[in-house]
């Protein structure tokens, strides 16, 4: 495969990205102070969002793939949207009691 080709991926440098995320993810848990626990959570959720996307256009070749694939991840994202609404009244309403029986 030439370096000159579209297709042609540098899958070593992706792995160090991959690295480099997981690293950042690591300090800004380390770094950060108790009262930021929400700031740390959205901030370690985007480097993972960022680290699936970058396993997803490259070691899944979707970079590749043609607006089809868009298609594909459609149903997806509608029965992903129905099953948390679907879950919603039984985790916000606490539908089932929280006391448990067994526990005196």
């Amino acid at each position: 495969m030439q370096q000159n080709d579209p297709h042609h991926v540098n899958y070593g440098k992706i792995f160090l990205g991959l690295c480099g995320l997981t690293l950042l993810s690591v300090l800004i848990d380390v770094a950060a102070m108790p009262s930021w626990e929400v700031i740390v959570a959205l901030l370690v959720l985007a480097v993972a969002a960022a680290k699936a996307g970058l396993v997803m256009l490259y070691f899944m070749h979707l970079k590749f793939e043609r607006a089809w694939k868009y298609a594909l991840l459609a149903p997806t994202i509608i029965l992903s949207i129905g099953m948390i609404l679907a879950l919603f009244p039984d985790i916000s309403l606490h539908y089932y009691p929280l006391d448990v029986p067994q526990v005196d």
